[in-house]
C-alpha cells in the first residue's frame, strides 16, 4: 500500500442552506460543530437533502488518491446497519481497500451534515457515532507495516482512545502524517496536537488558522519560523494566498488557479492532502507536490461534495 488512511468513517449528507439558517440555530459559519443523533434528526428535519456519501476527512483524501490511481487502503469504524454497509460499498466502489471488519454495535454509523450557504462556504454539523470510538484493537499491525506512509486526522482526537491508538500508528508506521482538521479541534486538543506535530508526525497539513491557533500566534511569519525548527514536513493552505510547504530550511509557495467557478468548498483541503501526498509518494518534488495539491483542489470546488467522479 501507498497510503494507509486512519479517519471517521462519517456518511456525508450535504444540504444546501441560507445564511438565517445557520443563524436560527445557533452555528458558526465554515465550522465544525459536534452534535448528538436528537440534534441532527432535528436540523435535517426541514433541508432537502442533495446527496449522500461516504465521507470523513481522510477518507476523502484517500479517495482522491485511489482516483490518481495509487494503491490505498482506509481504516473507519462503522455499525453493521445502513449507513454502515452504504459507507463500505461507496469507498470500495471507489477502489478503496476497507481495513474493517463491522460488526453490530449499540451506536449508529456516524453522520455529517454539511450545510452550503450561497458563499459556497460550508458549515458542518458531525454526529461522530461508533467511528469515534475507534481504539488500538481496530488497526491492523500487518497493513500499518506494509504502507509507505499512515495518515491520520486531528478529529479522531475528539473520542475514543486517541493517544493509545496514535501510539500504535506511529509505532507501526514507516511515515505518518496527520491533518489538524480544523480550528476549534486544534483548539480542543493544542497541548497533544502540538507533542504531535513536533515529535511524531513527518507530514503535517494544517490551514492558515489551525497553525496559528497551535502556535498562539497572529503573526504568520512566525509559523514558517517555527515550522523550519522543526525540519520537517509542514503544508499549509492559505485560502486566496495559496499554499506553502516548509521542509527545515527549504520553503515552496504556491498560488491558487486563477477564474474558478466555485459552487462548494466541502472537501478543499482533503482533495488538496490528497494531491500532494500522490505527488510525494510518486517521488515529486514538494513544489510539484503542492502544485497537485493545488490541481485538485481547484477541481473539487467547482463541483457539490468531496468526489471528483
Amino acid at each position: 500500500m501507498k497510503v494507509l488512511g486512519i479517519g471517521n468513517a462519517i456518511v456525508d449528507v450535504i444540504c444546501k442552506v441560507d445564511e438565517s439558517f445557520l443563524t436560527k440555530n445557533h452555528l458558526t459559519k465554515s465550522t465544525m460543530k459536534l452534535i448528538d443523533e436528537a440534534e441532527f434528526k432535528k436540523l435535517v428535519l426541514n433541508l432537502k437533502i442533495e446527496k449522500t456519501v461516504a465521507g470523513g476527512s481522510v477518507a476523502n483524501s484517500i479517495v482522491g488518491l485511489a482516483q490518481l490511481k495509487n494503491e490505498v487502503s482506509f481504516i473507519g469504524k462503522i455499525n453493521d446497519d445502513k449507513f454502515g454497509l452504504d459507507y463500505e460499498k461507496s469507498l470500495i466502489s471507489q477502489k478503496v481497500n476497507y481495513f474493517y471488519n463491522k460488526k453490530k454495535e449499540s451506536v449508529s454509523t456516524g453522520i455529517c451534515l454539511i450545510l452550503i450557504t450561497p458563499d459556497s462556504e460550508r458549515t458542518m454539523c458531525t454526529y461522530l457515532g461508533i467511528s469515534g470510538k475507534i481504539t488500538p484493537d481496530d488497526l491492523s499491525d500487518d497493513k500499518i507495516k506494509k504502507s509507505e506512509i499512515v495518515f491520520l486526522e486531528g478529529y479522531l482526537w475528539d473520542e475514543g482512545s486517541p493517544k493509545e491508538t496514535f501510539n500504535k500508528a506511529f509505532a507501526l508506521a514507516k511515515k505518518s502524517a496527520m491533518t489538524l482538521s480544523d480550528k476549534f479541534c486544534v483548539e480542543r486538543h493544542k497541548k497533544s496536537f502540538f507533542n504531535l506535530v513536533k515529535n511524531n508526525l513527518d507530514i503535517t497539513f494544517a490551514n492558515e488558522q489551525e497553525i496559528l491557533s497551535l502556535i498562539d500566534s497572529k503573526n504568520f511569519q512566525d509559523a514558517i519560523d517555527f515550522s523550519k525548527e522543526l525540519k520537517k514536513i509542514i503544508v499549509i493552505t492559505r485560502s486566496d494566498k495559496g499554499s506553502i510547504a516548509i521542509n527545515g530550511s527549504e520553503v515552496n509557495e504556491c498560488d491558487i488557479q486563477k477564474n474558478l467557478k466555485i459552487v462548494d468548498l466541502t472537501g478543499a483541503g482533503d482533495l488538496f492532502a490528497a494531491g500532494f501526498l500522490h505527488g510525494y509518494i510518486n517521488n515529486k518534488t514538494i513544489k510539484e507536490s503542492l502544485e497537485k495539491g493545488t490541481e485538485m483542489a481547484s477541481k473539487i470546488i467547482q463541483i457539490v461534495g468531496a468526489r471528483l467522479d
